[in-house]
């Protein structure tokens, strides 16, 4: 007999107690969870149940029942007593050209934290971690727990997939939400999100909770109430932060899976773009504050940065790629100066320039735009389990604020066999604002993070 049976709670009478606007108990939560973890519930009911969390919202006590309740549906991570404090781990809610978790992991394995991070793979427009890091031949993003351990004792850092025994609950209820028109919900977020870094046993977390037209939440109003959310609402003992960062444009100048495993790598040799050493930065910064391993935000920047432009991050993500599967020759190469990245990684049999229409000032790119289009040509997947091309992207030629004149190529894209389409071409050329001088004092700082949650940090 299961716990609802048990105690008399049907999971009609919770529906209907959560679509009236009630407040569920933790036992009933507890309930609902189980349900879903058994599969005793049909998934109509959970659909149900998830649209009237969506509609009428969860209070506090009910968010921290609800992420509780689905960390416990599976394993929780074990570590060694001297790693408690120095358990860390970053989420993103999702962006274009979002790289940082590929320089990041390694900065802070080489600042003495040990980073087990769970990725994901893309699903729509955005990229996901997995799918960049496959783009390198011979990774493994499938590890055992005991291969985690290893990998974290040797290396410091690893990036791995969610393993099948890990937050089984959020498996079906990530599922059914994508088909129910669910998926923005916080509540539903927040558990989700939360649940998974609370299996990990961190000691701190840092979210990128991104706004604008090519992120979740569209303006600063949703992501500060989803960061508040997030940094508030976990109530499982993990330090948590949240960046607010823009998310119009593209973090960097590469989009796409392969092309952004260059851009990663270039960065970790001191040649990253500003705004990408900006979010490393600033979500390493506060970390290291977190778990005491630097006084003030100003100090944890400064180390993250010296681990990425000294090298000693691109060490930690040579001995990660080779402790995960590539080829020793691979990964050096890669690391190397002047690699030549194509001879490792697949290049897309055709590239493609687009040209600036007029002359003027950027004062624009349109980030959806870009990855829309990409998407279409293979870069991402409409369906979980669908395959990805690693090879297509694109890079970006020109910087918001910089000049340009009518003909200079802004755009190189590169992709296989499928062509575009005038449409296609139509929405990646509408992607670019060039506009008159008279703006460009407005476009000179380009910064991407807003604001710092809990503000003690800022």
């Amino acid at each position: 007999m299961n716990f609802h049976q048990q105690n008399m709670i049907t999971i009609p009478d919770l529906i209907r107690k959560k679509r009236d606007g009630g407040q569920l108990s933790d036992d009933e939560i507890k309930a609902f969870i189980q349900a879903v973890k058994e599969k005793t519930i049909q998934d109509s009911q959970t659909g149900a149940m998830l649209m009237a969390i969506c509609l009428n919202g969860m209070v506090s006590a009910e968010i921290k029942a609800l992420t509780r309740e689905m960390m416990s549906s599976g394993e929780v991570m074990e570590w060694p007593d001297e790693w408690k404090d120095f358990m860390v781990d970053k989420h993103s809610t999702g962006g274009v050209g979002d790289k940082v978790s590929l320089v990041l992991a390694p900065a802070l394995a080489a600042c003495g934290c040990k980073v087990p991070m769970i990725s994901g793979r893309g699903l729509a427009h955005t990229g996901g971690t997995l799918d960049k890091l496959e783009s390198i031949p011979g990774f493994k993003v499938e590890q055992s727990r005991e291969q985690i351990l290893k990998i974290l004792d040797s290396v410091g850092c690893c990036i791995v997939g969610q393993t099948e025994t890990l937050v089984p609950a959020d498996r079906v209820l990530y599922a059914l939400r994508d088909i129910t028109s669910t998926v923005d919900s916080l509540p539903l977020v927040t558990g989700s999100i939360i649940s998974k870094k609370g299996a990990e046993s961190l000691s701190a977390l840092v979210l990128d909770v991104k706004f604008g037209r090519a992120a979740i939440c569209k303006d600063f109003e949703s992501a500060t109430e989803l960061a508040q959310m997030l940094v508030t609402g976990n109530g499982l003992g993990i330090r948590t932060a949240a960046v607010l960062s823009g998310m119009n444009s593209t973090i960097g100048r590469c989009v796409g899976n392969s092309v952004e495993v260059i851009e990663s790598l270039e960065t970790l040799k001191g040649n990253g773009p500003d705004d990408l050493m900006e979010l490393v930065t600033t979500q390493g910064g506060l970390l290291l504050v977190m778990t005491g391993l630097v006084s003030d935000l100003s100090e944890g920047r400064k180390q993250i940065s010296e681990a990425v432009v000294g090298g000693a991050a691109l060490s930690k993500f040579q001995a990660m790629m080779e402790a995960q599967g590539v080829n020793s020759d691979t990964a050096q190469l890669l690391c190397s100066t002047n690699a030549d990245y194509y001879s490792v990684l697949r290049k897309a049999k055709h590239q493609l320039e687009l040209k600036a229409p007029a002359d003027g000032i950027v004062l624009e790119i349109d980030g959806l735009a870009l990855a829309q289009v990409l998407h279409r040509l293979g870069a991402g997947r409409s369906k979980a389990g669908e395959p990805v091309n690693h090879s297509v992207g694109a890079v970006l030629l020109v910087s918001i604020g910089q000049r340009v004149t009518k003909g200079d190529p802004w755009l190189r894209l590169h992709y296989e066999d499928l062509a575009l389409t005038p449409d296609q071409r139509n929405h990646l050329e509408s992607a670019l604002t060039v506009g008159a001088d008279k703006k460009i004092q407005t476009q000179q700082k380009h910064t991407l993070v807003e604001k710092i949650l809990p503000e003690k940090y800022q």
